[in-house]
C-alpha cells in the first residue's frame, strides 16, 4: 500500500506539470544562426533577433546577435515559426517557415544578411578597408584611428586634420570660422571644456580616439547651443567576449604619454576601463609685445616688453564604463571619467615705458611663476528599453552629474623706475563649476516612412568662484588684499528644455526632419561682499527661445545628395567668460570675464552637396550665419594710461557667408589623398561707449594629406594644415601651420611601432597678432620652438581579438560658448 502510495505521487510529481496529464514531457530545442552585411559580409553585432509564431502575431522569444553575429534561442518548444531580424540602418528581414520537430529540435538557420536601408536620410557612407573620411548626410567621419600620424599627440592634433575643423597652436578648435561649436565625448557632453578647451583637447591622447564626428546641422533633438556645430569625439571603447586589453606608449622630443585599456565582456555584462598619462618636457618662449597710445591724433605712450617664459605640462585621465543587458529589450549603461591637467610656467620680462604727456620714461622687469590647474569628473547611468514589435522605438532615462575644479595662481616680483612696477602680486582663483542633468528621450515611429523624436531635460549648473588678489606696495611692504579684486562669487544657471522632432521619409527621393526646441533659461549671481570697501551687486535674468530647425534632402542618385537646412541656435556663456576673477600673469595687460553677458543668438543657413564618382568622395557646401548679441573679447586701455584690460562683452553682430570643399580618392589602390578648403567672409558691427567698431576680413583655412600602404605591414602618413588670422571687431589673433609625416609598421597582429616627424625644417614658430582701437595699436607675438620628433608603441592581448562597440550616453549639454586656452608659456 505505501509503495503504490510512493508511485503514484511520484507519477504525479513528473507528469502533473506538462499539458496532458500522465503524456511524456515536451521536447524542446534550441535554434541559432548568424546575421551579416549583405555587401560587406561583415558580421552585424546587435542586432535585434525576434522569434514569432507562425503567424506572425505572437511574439515567442528574443535575443541579441554577438559580436561575431550570431545569435542563440534556447528552450524553443517544438513547432513553426518566423525569425524577424532588424537593425539600425538596415532594412527589416523576415525568415518564414522556420521548423522544429520532436526528431530534430535543434536547428541551425541559413545565415541571415541584412541590406544596408534605402530610406533617404541614412545619406551616403562610403566605406572601404583604409577609409579615413566617411561622408554622410548628416554628419562627416574622420576615422582618426587609421592614420598613423595621429601616434604620440592629443586631441588637437587629431582635430586638425578633419574636414571643415580649424585648431589653432594652443587648441581653439572653430568650425568654418566659428568657434561658437560643443564638443562631445563619446556623445555627451563635459565640464572639463567649461574652463578651456585648449586645455581639455591636450587631455586626450590621440591614441584614444577611434573617430570625429562633425555635425553642421543638429537636429531639435540636440541642445540649442554650438551655433556653428557640434564635434563628437568617439573614443576607443573595445568589448569582446573575454579579456582584452591594450598598451600604448610614445615618447618624442616635445611630448610623451602612456596608456593603459582593459576591457571585459561576458555574456550580456561588460566593463572596460583605462588610464593614461602625459607630460611635455619644458621649452622656451620668447615674447615680443608693443602698444602704442594715442589721443587727439597724436602718440602721447609707448609701451614695450620682451622675455623669455619657460613652460611645460602635466595631464592624466582614467575611465570606466560598465553595461549590462537584461534582455534584448532593456539595458543599462553606466560611464565614468576623470581628468586632471596641470600647466607651470616661469619667466623673467624687462619692459620700457615712454610717457610722451609727461617725459617720464620708466624702465622695469618681471618674474611671474604661474601654475594652472584643472580636474574634474563626469558619471552617467542610462536606462534604455526597446519594444519587440517596433525595434525603431526607444526609450531612454539618463542622469549625469559631472564637476570641475579649477586653480590659478599667480605670483608676480616686480622692480622699477616707477611705483607702479615695485608692487609684487600673488593672485589666485578656486573655481568649482557642478551639473546635474537629467534626461527624457522617447522615439516612434508613426508608419513606415514617419518616425517621431520627443524628450524633456533639465541641466542645473552651480558654480563658485573664489578670487583673490594681495599687493605689496614695495619690497619693504607687507601683502594685503586688493578690495576691487578680491571676492566669491556664486552663479547659477538652470535650463529647462523640450523638443519634438519628426524624421519623414516623403518619398524615394525625398526625405524631412524639422522639428523646435523650447528652452528656459534662469541666471542668478551674488557676491559674498567679504569687503566692506568695495560691494559688488548682486544679480538674476531669465529668457525663453524656440528653436526652429529643418532638413530638406534630395537623393539625386545612388550616390549623390542635395541638402538644404535653416536652424536656430543659441550660445551660452560659459564660466571661462563669466568668471569675474581678474588674471594677473602681467600687470600691463589684465583679463577680467564679464557675468551680464546675454547669450548669442544664431540663425544659420547652408546647401549642401555630396556624391561619390568612380571612387572620388565630393562635399561641397555654401552657408550663411547670422548672429546678434556677438560673444567677442574687447581690449580697452585704463584711465592710467599703462594698462589695458580685456574682457568679453556682447559687442555687436556679424554675418558670415561661405563656402567649404572637401574630397578624397584613390590611386593605385595603395595612395589615398584628401583636401579640404574652407573659407569665410566675416562683417562685425558693434558700438561700445559710443564707439562705432566695423571689420570686414576673409578667413581662410585647410587641410590636407593621405596615407601610402608599402604592404600589409608597413604604413606612411602624412598631413598638412593651414588656417589664416582669426578676425574680431578690434583686429586678428595669429595664423596658425603644421605640417608632418608618420610611419606605422605592424609587428604582428597585435603589437605595432610607430615613428612621426613634425615641421621638420622649421625649427621654431612666431605667432603673431594684431589689435586696434581708436586710442590704441597693439602688437604680440610669441616664439616657441615646434619642430618634433617621436615613437610610439601599441601592443593589444588578451584571450581573443576584439571589436569597436559603441555605447553612448543619451546625456548632450550642448548649450554653452566654451573657453579658449589662456595662452600661457
Amino acid at each position: 500500500m505505501k509503495t503504490t502510495l510512493l508511485f503514484c505521487l511520484l507519477t504525479t510529481a513528473l507528469f502533473g506539470q506538462y499539458p496532458g496529464a500522465g503524456g511524456p514531457p515536451a521536447i524542446k530545442g534550441t535554434i541559432k544562426g548568424s546575421v551579416t552585411d549583405e555587401q560587406t559580409g561583415d558580421p552585424v553585432e546587435y542586432a535585434t533577433i525576434v522569434l514569432l509564431a507562425a503567424d506572425g502575431t505572437t511574439q515567442i522569444n528574443g535575443t541579441l546577435t554577438e559580436p561575431d553575429g550570431s545569435f542563440r534561442l534556447t528552450d524553443i518548444p517544438v513547432g513553426d515559426y518566423q525569425i524577424k531580424a532588424t537593425f539600425i540602418g538596415y532594412t527589416e528581414l523576415l525568415v518564414s517557415e522556420v521548423k522544429t520537430t520532436k526528431k530534430s529540435p535543434d536547428l541551425e538557420v541559413e545565415p541571415i544578411t541584412l541590406s544596408a536601408d534605402a530610406v533617404l536620410l541614412d545619406g551616403v557612407e562610403v566605406t572601404g578597408e583604409a577609409s579615413l573620411i566617411e561622408n554622410r548626410i548628416d554628419k562627416l567621419v574622420y576615422n582618426a584611428e587609421k592614420d598613423a600620424t595621429n601616434q604620440g599627440g592629443d586631441a588637437s592634433d587629431v582635430l586638425r586634420k578633419v574636414p571643415l575643423l580649424s585648431v589653432d597652436l594652443e587648441g581653439n578648435v572653430s568650425l568654418r570660422g566659428s568657434s561658437n561649436l560643443r564638443i562631445l565625448i563619446n556623445g555627451r557632453p563635459s565640464t572639463i571644456f567649461a574652463t578651456s578647451v585648449a586645455d581639455a583637447l591636450k587631455g586626450i591622447p590621440s591614441d584614444q580616439i577611434k573617430s570625429v564626428e562633425v555635425i553642421t546641422t543638429p537636429s531639435a533633438r540636440y541642445d540649442g547651443e554650438g551655433s556653428g556645430g557640434i564635434i563628437n569625439i568617439i573614443t576607443k571603447k573595445k568589448e569582446a567576449q573575454g579579456f582584452t586589453g591594450t598598451v600604448n606608449s610614445s615618447i618624442g622630443t616635445r611630448q610623451n604619454n602612456f596608456g593603459l585599456n582593459v576591457n571585459a565582456l561576458v555574456g550580456r555584462f561588460g566593463i572596460n576601463g583605462g588610464v593614461n598619462g602625459f607630460w611635455s618636457w619644458k621649452r622656451d618662449a620668447l615674447i615680443d609685445f608693443r602698444r602704442t597710445d594715442f589721443a587727439g591724433g597724436e602718440t602721447v605712450r609707448f609701451l614695450e616688453q620682451n622675455g623669455v617664459n619657460e613652460s611645460g605640462f602635466f595631464g592624466a585621465n582614467g575611465n570606466v564604463g560598465a553595461f549590462y543587458d537584461f534582455n534584448a529589450y532593456n539595458s543599462l549603461n553606466l560611464s565614468g571619467r576623470y581628468n586632471r591637467f596641470a600647466r607651470s610656467g616661469e619667466g623673467t620680462t624687462n619692459g620700457f615705458l615712454d610717457n610722451f604727456l609727461t617725459g617720464e620714461d620708466a624702465i622695469f622687469s618681471r618674474f611671474n611663476d604661474s601654475k594652472n590647474a584643472n580636474s574634474g569628473f563626469d558619471g552617467t547611468l542610462d536606462y534604455r528599453k526597446t519594444f519587440p514589435d517596433q525595434p525603431d522605438r526607444e526609450l531612454i532615462l539618463a542622469f549625469q552629474l559631472s564637476g570641475q575644479n579649477s586653480n590659478t595662481d599667480n605670483i608676480v616680483d616686480q622692480s622699477g623706475s616707477l611705483p607702479i612696477y615695485q608692487r609684487d602680486l600673488i593672485n589666485t582663483n578656486d573655481g568649482l563649476n557642478l551639473e546635474y542633468t537629467g534626461q527624457l528621450d522617447y522615439v516612434h515611429p508613426a508608419g513606415e516612412k514617419v518616425k517621431i523624436e520627443t524628450g524633456l531635460k533639465a541641466v542645473i549648473r552651480r558654480i563658485d568662484s573664489d578670487y583673490r588678489t594681495q599687493i605689496k606696495p614695495d619690497d619693504n611692504g607687507t601683502f594685503t588684499d586688493a578690495p576691487r579684486l578680491t571676492d566669491l562669487f556664486f552663479y547659477d544657471q538652470d535650463v529647462y528644455a523640450a523638443y519634438l522632432s519628426t524624421n519623414w521619409t516623403i518619398t524615394e527621393n525625398w526625405g524631412l526632419v524639422a522639428g523646435a526646441r523650447y528652452e528656459a533659461t534662469e541666471i542668478g549671481g551674488e557676491f559674498s561682499n567679504e569687503n566692506p570697501d568695495f560691494v559688488n551687486p548682486d544679480f538674476e535674468n531669465s529668457y525663453q527661445n524656440f528653436l526652429p530647425s529643418i532638413i530638406l534632402s534630395r537623393k539625386l542618385s545612388q550616390f549623390s545628395n542635395l541638402k538644404g537646412s535653416y536652424t536656430k541656435r543659441i550660445q551660452r556663456p560659459s564660466l571661462f567668460f563669466i568668471n569675474p576673477f581678474t588674471a594677473i600673469s602681467d600687470p600691463n595687460t589684465l583679463q577680467i570675464g564679464n557675468p551680464d553677458l546675454e547669450p548669442e543668438i544664431v540663425d544659420q543657413y547652408e546647401l549642401a552637396y555630396n556624391t561619390y564618382i568612380k571612387g572620388v568622395v565630393i562635399n561641397g557646401s555654401v552657408y550663411y550665419r547670422e548672429t546678434k548679441d556677438l560673444i567677442e573679447s574687447f581690449l580697452r586701455v585704463d584711465d592710467d594710461g599703462i594698462a589695458s584690460t580685456t574682457t568679453y562683452l556682447n559687442i555687436g553682430a556679424s554675418d558670415t557667408y561661405g563656402a567649404n570643399f572637401f574630397t578624397s580618392f584613390t590611386i593605385w589602390k595603395k595612395l589615398q589623398l584628401r583636401a579640404s578648403v574652407n573659407y569665410g567672409r566675416y562683417t562685425g558691427t558693434g558700438t561700445i561707449n559710443g564707439e562705432r567698431l566695423e571689420r570686414s576680413a576673409n578667413v581662410i583655412s585647410g587641410n590636407g594629406g593621405g596615407s601610402y600602404k608599402f604592404n600589409d605591414k608597413l604604413r606612411a602618413d602624412f598631413f598638412v594644415f593651414g588656417r589664416g588670422p582669426q578676425q574680431t571687431l578690434q583686429g586678428s589673433n595669429p595664423s596658425f601651420s603644421i605640417y608632418g609625416v608618420g610611419l606605422n609598421y605592424d609587428l604582428s597582429e597585435r603589437t605595432s611601432l610607430g615613428v612621426r616627424v613634425i615641421t621638420p625644417f622649421s625649427e621654431d614658430k612666431v605667432f603673431a597678432s594684431e589689435l586696434s582701437g581708436t586710442d590704441f595699436e597693439q602688437y604680440s607675438a610669441f616664439t616657441i620652438p615646434f619642430r618634433s620628433f617621436g615613437v610610439s608603441f601599441s601592443h593589444k592581448f588578451g584571450a581573443i581579438d576584439f571589436k569597436a562597440q559603441n555605447r553612448r550616453s543619451r546625456v548632450r549639454n550642448d548649450d554653452q560658448k566654451e573657453g579658449e586656452g589662456n595662452q600661457q608659456f
